[in-house]
């Protein structure tokens, strides 16, 4: 009796870490099969912070999930950052560096899409067969399989 409720129990808790196609909390993974593209959008809050510094305790509103691809058995880390600002210093010098100016803005969304014929499978660009997302940040992820 104690094996049949253990092994109920560990059934229930795999199943509740595992959800298929939506929005994944923190530590939850889901899957998509097979699909012609991947779309990732960060769920989580906004970046609100009430310190003087600018410390919140949401990532700046970022989102990390790890996917694993079946095609290759190869992991690769995605970071989503809307509030993270990555433009080059030359932006507020006024022209004194005579360099343009580069970077920007972090995405809050992105999409991965399937590559036909894809040679170098160590991509991300192969979703090909079963992929799986796994929310390694501190924010939710929507996840849409097509």
């Amino acid at each position: 009796m104690k094996k049949i409720f253990a092994l109920t129990v560990a059934f229930i808790a795999g199943f509740a870490l595992t959800a298929n196609a939506g929005s994944i909390a923190p530590g939850q993974m889901t899957k998509c099969n097979n699909a012609s593209s991947i779309t990732l959008e960060n769920a989580g809050p906004a970046n609100k912070s009430d310190d003087k510094f600018g410390y919140t305790s949401n990532d700046r509103g970022g989102a990390n999930v790890v996917i694993w691809k079946s095609s290759n058995f190869t992991t690769v880390p995605v970071s989503l950052g809307p509030n993270d600002n990555n433009d080059s210093i030359n932006a507020t010098d006024g022209g004194r560096t005579g360099l343009p100016q580069r970077g920007g803005m972090g995405k809050h969304k992105v999409t991965l899409t399937k590559q036909n014929a894809f040679s170098r499978g160590d991509s991300i660009g192969d979703i090909s067969g079963l992929v799986k997302i796994t929310n390694t940040g501190t924010n939710s992820v929507t996840v849409t399989c097509n």
